[in-house]
C-alpha cells in the first residue's frame, strides 16, 4: 500500500530529492562556483520531470488516505508549471550572472517552490494544501529579497512575506472552520458535509476565509496590494517567475478547492468569485494606465488577467475548468515573451524599466519590437491574436452560465486595458526619439524566447497546438 502511495507522488518525491542533494553537493562542492551549472541542471531535471509526468498512468489515483490525488487536471497544470519554471531558469542565468547576483541557492528555492506547487494542484486534503502553499511561499518570500544589497529586492520579501502571512492565517481559520463544521479536512468529506441539506453559516464562513486567502495567491482584488510592489522590487528573472508558474498552481489550487471540496454549494461561491473577477478587471485595467514602470505595469496586467481567468472558474462548469486552463497556458506563454524582452532592456550597460526608454524602439531593434507588438497585442486581447481566443474561451463559459453581466463588464475592461498596451506600441513606433536610446542587449536564449512565445500567439489561432483536447480532459476529470 505504501508503495503504490509512494508511486503516486513518485515525480515530487524525485524533484525534492534531487533539490535536498543538489544543496549538500553545492554546499561542500564550491557554493556559488556552481551556481550556473546546477541552475541549467535544474531547469533540465524540470523538463524531465514534465517528461514523467505526461507519461504517467492517465487514471485518477490518490495517495494516502485519498489526500494527494493525481489526475488529468492535476498533471496538466504541473507540466505547465514545470516547464514555464524550466524557461525562467534559463532566462536568468545570463541577467543574474551579469550582475554577479548568482547564487546557488536560487536554483534550489525554485525547485522547493516548485514542489510546493505540484503538491497544491494535487491536494484533496485541507491539510495537503497548507504544506503545499507553504512549501511554495516561504521558498517565494527568500528569492524576492534574494539581492541583499537591493533595498528594492529587500523591502519586496518583506513585504510578500508580511502580507503572505496575513493571507495564510485567513485561510488557515476558513480551514479550522472548516473542519470544526465539516468534521474532516478531506475533500470528499467536506463536499458532502456541504451538500447535505442547507449548509451551516460556519461552513460558509470558512469558505469564504479559504476563499480570501486563495485570492491573496493569484493577486485578486481586493487581496492584490502586494503585487504591483513585489513585482517591481524583485529581481527582474524572479518578477517572470512569480507571473507564472505560482500564477498556475494558485489558480488550479482555487479551482479544485471550489469543485472538490465546495462543488455542491456553487451558487454559494460563483457569485463571490464572479464579484472578485469584476474587481480585478477593472482595477488592472485603470491602474496600470498611469504607470511608468514596466514591471509594475505587467503586475496590474496581472491583476486583470487573473480576473479574466476567474471568469471561467465563476462559470462553475466543465466548460469554465477548460477554458480557465487554456486561459492560463496562454497567459504564461505571453509573459515569457514578455519578461524575455524585459530583461534585454539595458541603457550605458545598466538595466532599465522606464517604459519611456521605448520611445522609436523600432528603430534601433525592429525584429525585437515587432515580436513585442505581437505579444501586447496578445495581452490586449486583440483578434486575431491568440490572446483574443483566450478571453472569447472564458467568456463563452461565463455566458453558459448565465452571467452575461461579467462578459459585458470584462469587454467594457478589456477595451480599457487595451489602451496601455497599445500606448507601448505608440512609443515603439511613433514616439519622440530619446537623446539616450535604448539599447536592446539580445541574448540568444532571451531572443528565442521572445520569438517563440510571439509567434505561438500567431500560429496557434489554427489549432491551440492540441491543447484544447488535454483541456477539456483534464477539466472532465475536475469534475468527476
Amino acid at each position: 500500500m505504501i508503495d503504490a502511495d509512494l508511486g503516486v507522488l513518485l515525480p515530487e518525491i524525485l524533484l525534492s530529492v534531487f533539490a535536498m542533494l543538489a544543496l549538500i553537493g553545492a554546499v561542500y562542492g564550491g557554493k556559488n562556483r556552481l551556481a550556473e551549472p546546477l541552475l541549467l541542471v535544474t531547469a533540465v531535471v524540470f523538463i524531465l520531470i514534465a517528461v514523467l509526468v505526461a507519461g504517467s498512468s492517465q487514471s485518477v489515483e490518490t495517495a494516502f488516505s485519498e489526500t494527494f490525488t493525481n489526475d488529468g487536471f492535476a498533471r496538466f497544470a504541473k507540466i505547465l508549471i514545470l516547464i514555464s519554471a524550466s524557461v525562467v531558469l534559463v532566462m536568468s542565468s545570463g541577467y543574474l550572472k551579469q550582475r554577479q547576483a548568482l547564487i546557488f541557492e536560487y536554483p534550489l528555492l525554485v525547485a522547493f517552490a516548485v514542489v510546493g506547487m505540484m503538491v497544491m494542484v494535487s491536494a484533496s486534503d485541507l491539510m495537503t494544501l497548507y504544506m503545499g502553499l507553504e512549501l511554495q511561499s516561504l521558498s517565494l518570500y527568500v528569492i524576492a529579497a534574494m539581492r541583499r544589497d537591493s533595498l528594492k529586492s529587500t523591502e519586496a520579501g518583506l513585504k510578500y512575506f508580511v502580507l503572505g502571512a496575513l493571507s495564510s492565517g485567513l485561510l488557515l481559520y476558513g480551514a479550522s472552520l472548516t473542519y470544526g463544521y465539516a468534521g474532516t479536512t478531506n475533500f470528499a468529506g467536506i463536499i458532502e458535509a456541504a451538500g447535505a441539506g442547507d449548509p451551516s453559516v460556519g461552513l460558509l464562513i470558512g469558505l469564504v476565509m479559504i476563499l480570501s486567502g486563495l485570492a491573496f495567491k493569484v493577486s485578486a482584488v481586493p487581496f492584490h496590494m502586494w503585487t504591483p510592489d513585489v513585482y517591481e522590487g524583485a529581481p527582474t528573472p524572479i518578477t517572470a517567475f512569480f507571473a507564472t508558474a505560482p500564477k498556475v498552481a494558485a489558480m488550479a489550487l482555487f479551482a479544485r478547492v471550489m469543485h472538490d471540496a465546495f462543488g455542491s454549494v456553487v451558487d454559494d461561491w460563483q457569485q463571490v468569485v464572479a464579484l472578485i473577477a469584476l474587481l480585478s478587471m477593472f482595477l488592472g485595467a485603470f491602474a496600470a494606465i498611469g504607470q511608468t514602470n514596466i514591471k509594475r505595469l505587467m503586475a496590474y496586467s496581472s491583476i486583470a488577467h487573473m480576473g479574466y481567468a476567474l471568469m471561467g472558474l465563476a462559470a462553475g462548469t466543465s466548460q469554465g475548468i477548460e477554458a480557465l486552463l487554456l486561459y492560463m497556458t496562454i497567459y504564461v506563454t505571453m509573459n515569457l515573451g514578455v519578461f524575455a524582452f524585459i530583461l534585454m532592456m539595458q541603457r550605458d550597460g545598466q538595466h532599465i524599466t522606464r517604459i519611456d526608454s521605448l520611445s522609436m524602439l523600432s528603430r534601433r531593434a525592429p525584429t525585437q519590437a515587432l515580436a513585442l507588438l505581437v505579444l501586447l497585442f496578445s495581452l490586449a486581447g486583440v483578434p486575431p491574436s491568440l490572446g483574443f481566443f483566450a478571453k472569447w474561451g472564458v467568456w463563452n463559459a461565463a455566458l453558459g452560465a448565465d452571467l452575461i453581466w461579467l462578459v459585458v463588464a470584462s469587454a467594457i475592461a478589456s477595451a480599457i486595458g487595451a489602451y496601455y498596451y497599445l500606448r507601448i506600441v505608440y512609443l515603439m513606433y511613433f514616439g519622440e526619439d530619446s537623446d539616450t536610446p535604448l539599447e536592446v542587449n539580445a541574448p540568444p536564449v532571451l531572443n528565442a524566447v521572445l520569438m517563440v512565445s510571439a509567434l505561438a500567439m500567431v500560429i496557434g489561432v489554427v489549432s491551440l497546438f492540441g491543447l484544447e483536447g488535454a483541456a477539456e480532459a483534464a477539466a472532465v476529470t475536475l469534475l468527476r
